[in-house]
């Protein structure tokens, strides 16, 4: 009776071990993997919270960046003047500047996440837990939105070893150099734009030697540029080892004898770093920086989108199981309420009746005794 009345109290048919020890080993492990889901669709409703953020922030950067551009088409056009291409830059050159600064602040739960400081091991690798055991992930890569950054190890530079002259029999081509110093780590990124072709390459991996880790950073970036109109490109291999590509003007006689090249480093949309729009074939080079910095934004927000909607799926996934295995431990820990009601009541009347007989012995006893007197 004292049992039926415990299970009916509590509700819960394994009170103690001795109730069902099997039963109340397999409801623990339930309750460990129930608890567990409930945590991770917490978790991922935060990551959905985090991307949300830093894709916010990459919508204001997208809106800047087609301003940007907007203003580099307007300063190709000879209509302006340099007084008018002056203007056009301040404004080009303030964006820029705000760009880095959104990277900069954009903030959730205390940490940057568009500077490549978040996750684990602060490499922007964002792995979120969503489910009841270890290393149940979605992982998430959010780079390194600067225009620049301090941080970068290795460093892409350019230098013009022989500016272009008027346009002539004897006019001077422009000469340009690109190479990369220092030795590359995974996460440094580099861009370059060379007339009208902009590329930006990000380190995924090293090579088995710091040498050949540069060289296939170089090898990327050459690649990445490929063909420009009018310039001509050539690679040696310095004494040390180290590569430099030479960019040269193809025509001296005919046609523009000077390009634009500059390089950045440190940041996804460093390919901007270096662009103006105060000359014509500046400009021109700065759509196509910004036209490439546009494609690396939309990139990231692509993966971003994805991302937040394989969230949403697994999260509705976690609470269905965590439903269904809320009801499989019932089904071994819940008490049978009519099952223990009839058992209390029938202990509840063999008690009764075992009370009534004792009275009715005791009954007896004192028959016999007023016999006696």
């Amino acid at each position: 009776m004292s049992t039926a009345m415990e299970r009916l109290s509590t509700g819960v048919r394994i009170n103690s071990a001795q109730d069902d020890a099997a039963g109340l080993a397999i409801a623990s492990k339930m309750t460990s993997q129930i608890r567990g889901l409930d945590q991770a669709v917490r978790n991922a409703n935060d990551a959905v919270s985090l991307i949300q953020t830093a894709e916010g922030a990459l919508i204001e950067t997208s809106n800047m960046l087609q301003r940007m551009r907007e203003l580099a088409v307007q300063a190709s056009s000879d209509t302006n003047t340099l007084t008018d291409r002056t203007a056009l830059n301040q404004e080009f050159v303030s964006l820029r500047s705000e760009i880095n600064r959104v990277a900069q602040n954009t903030q959730w739960n205390g940490t940057n996440i568009l500077t490549k400081q978040g996750g684990s091991n602060s490499d922007g690798i964002h792995k979120f837990q969503v489910g009841a055991n270890a290393n149940q992930t979605i992982d998430l890569t959010i780079g390194n939105y600067q225009t620049n950054s301090s941080s970068q190890t290795a460093v892409a530079t350019v230098a013009t070893t022989t500016s272009g002259s008027s346009q002539g029999a004897t006019a001077a081509a422009q000469v340009s150099t690109f190479k990369i110093e220092n030795d590359v780590a995974v996460g440094d990124v580099f861009s370059l734009t060379v007339g009208d072709k902009s590329f930006t390459h990000t380190v995924t991996a090293l090579a088995a030697t710091a040498v050949l880790s540069r060289d296939a950073v170089f090898n990327a970036m050459i690649a990445g540029i490929g063909t420009v109109a009018g310039v001509g490109a050539s690679e040696t291999t310095t004494t040390s080892g180290a590569k430099v590509q030479t960019f040269t003007a193809s025509s001296t006689a005919f046609g523009s004898n000077s390009f634009n090249i500059s390089s950045g480093a440190g940041g996804l949309l460093s390919g901007i770093n270096a662009s103006s729009i105060t000359t014509a074939a500046n400009a021109n080079s700065a759509v196509a920086a910004v036209t490439t910095a546009l494609a690396t934004v939309n990139t990231g927000r692509s993966e971003m989108g994805a991302t937040m909607n394989r969230l949403q799926y697994a999260a509705d996934n976690l609470a269905n199981v965590a439903r269904n295995a809320t009801e499989s431990r019932g089904r071994v820990m819940d008490a049978d309420y009519a099952k223990e009601t009839t058992e209390l009541a029938r202990t509840q009347i063999i008690a009764q009746a075992g009370t009534a007989m004792l009275a009715q012995a005791n009954q007896m006893k004192q028959t016999v005794l007023s016999l006696l007197k």
